[in-house]
C-alpha cells in the first residue's frame, strides 16, 4: 500500500520579505530543514517559479504548524 503525498507550491513572489528571494535553493533548504526539526518528513525544492514541498499527507497538520510559524500560510 503505497502513502498518500501531499505538495504544496509556495510561489517565489509570495515569499515573505525575511527570505531572500534571490536565492530559492536556500529558501527551499530553510523550508525543509524547519519541517523536519519538527518532524515532518519533508523534500522541499526549488522549482522555475516556486518552491514545492512534498510531505506525507499524514503529516499535513504538523507541516501546516511549521509554515505557519514561517509566515508561508
Amino acid at each position: 500500500m503505497s502513502m498518500a503525498t501531499t505538495t504544496i507550491r509556495i510561489d517565489h513572489a509570495a515569499l515573505p520579505d525575511h527570505f531572500d528571494r534571490s536565492r530559492p535553493n536556500a529558501v527551499a533548504e530553510a523550508i525543509e530543514t524547519a519541517l523536519r526539526e519538527d518532524g515532518v518528513k519533508a523534500d522541499a525544492s526549488d522549482i522555475f517559479s516556486h518552491i514545492k514541498i512534498e510531505l506525507p499527507t499524514s503529516q499535513l497538520p504538523a507541516a501546516s504548524t511549521v509554515l505557519a510559524e514561517l509566515q508561508l500560510i
